[in-house]
């Protein structure tokens, strides 16, 4: 996920941000609103992980959400020809 635009497609990524973190409430993910170091932060409090357990835990979810999604949009893609 590119944080920078993570904004913009929050909505979309929360349902599977909700898979991974069960233990996350609408209202952090509201909170959060597409910011990398608060969901951290929010991770680190609901779990009782360290920072950087927290952090790992985040970037693995990052490259994993890119990967799905490009996955998906080439599925689309090659549906329609």
């Amino acid at each position: 996920m590119n944080w920078d635009q993570s904004e913009g497609k929050w909505k979309q990524a929360t349902g599977k941000i909700k898979e991974k973190w069960g233990k996350l409430t609408d209202d952090d993910l509201q909170m959060v609103r597409g910011k990398r170091d608060q969901l951290v932060g929010r991770i680190q409090e609901r779990y009782g992980i360290a920072k950087d357990e927290a952090e790992r835990q985040v970037d693995e979810f990052s490259r994993t959400y890119d990967t799905d999604e490009s996955t998906t949009g080439e599925k689309i893609r090659s549906a329609g020809r």
